[in-house]
């Protein structure tokens, strides 16, 4: 059998990306989301997600970019004074793989962000980390312990197969080869990665797909991916949303490129193609 969670990452960055992320899921084939505790919207995606309990909602944690939910004076190596993360995620690995950041900051950060989502009435389904930050060793060391603590059990492994990311973003120019090498890189740590979620019992889907397509997944770009989606678990990461002001202030790499995804969600094609390839939409819930 071949069963596919669809998540859209960034859910509480802007009312936009909210309001996109519930149509794809009314509308469309989209099945889950992760959460941004830190989002400026947050409030209105919780309000959202309570009233679609069908949209898996897990944690889309945050060590880059915005401000922390802890207090800075108490992850003095992670945040800056005024609270606000490492800019960028290579600030962030350099600062963390040199040993500039604590695991104890990190560890007071992520807790605090999960907690958040907890008190706001929201169970998270599972974790994911914007940047995918969590596949530095340090990180997820870190974020295991914290997850063995909540009770969560399912975190993304965003380890791609590359042959599969480059047939699906094939014909897609330049930024294809930047995302083809962030989807090696990710690959170069992917040994630790397995190690330390079986040492602390973490499940993940069995394969992954989107990473090198990230911000390119139109509806037939999304319909070759779904082609490539082998029997057992997918997880296929996706970016959907509606540009307006709101994004274009977040300073998002990802504009138009939301708007695009959104559209291959809610295109009758991509619903076909669930269909025709007997593919079983599931959230994370589901997942083993």
């Amino acid at each position: 059998m071949k069963e596919v969670i669809l998540n859209a990452d960034d859910f509480g960055l802007t009312r936009g990306i909210n309001e996109g992320i519930i149509r794809a899921h009314r509308e469309g084939i989209l099945t889950s989301a992760t959460l941004m505790a830190t989002g400026p919207a947050f409030d209105d995606a919780v309000a959202r997600a309570k009233s679609d309990p069908g949209l898996g909602i897990g944690c889309h944690l945050v060590l880059t970019g915005g401000i922390a939910v802890s207090p800075p004076e108490k992850i003095p190596s992670l945040a800056s004074r005024d609270g606000r993360l490492p800019p960028s995620l290579g600030v962030l690995v350099t600062k963390v793989t040199s040993g500039q950041v604590r695991d104890e900051d990190i560890e007071t950060e992520l807790r605090a962000q999960i907690e958040k989502i907890r008190r706001a009435g929201i169970e998270p389904t599972h974790v994911d980390t914007h940047k995918h930050t969590h596949v530095h060793p340090r990180v997820m060391g870190v974020l295991a312990r914290v997850l063995r603590d909540f009770g969560i059990k399912r975190v993304r492994n965003p380890v791609e197969n590359l042959g599969d990311s480059w047939a699906t973003t094939r014909g897609d120019g330049a930024g294809r080869f930047k995302d083809l090498a962030a989807s090696s890189a990710v690959r170069s740590v992917a040994f630790r990665f397995r190690a330390i979620s079986k040492r602390y019992g973490l499940r993940s889907p069995e394969h992954f797909l989107g990473l090198a397509a990230t911000g390119r997944l139109g509806a037939e770009a999304l319909c070759r991916l779904l082609d490539t989606v082998p029997k057992g678990s997918t997880e296929i990461m996706l970016h959907p949303g509606i540009c307006d002001a709101d994004l274009a202030r977040t300073g998002s790499r990802l504009q138009q490129q939301r708007q695009l995804e959104l559209e291959a969600l809610l295109a009758p094609e991509a619903r076909r193609a669930v269909a025709d390839r007997g593919i079983r939409l599931i959230t994370y819930r589901e997942l083993n």
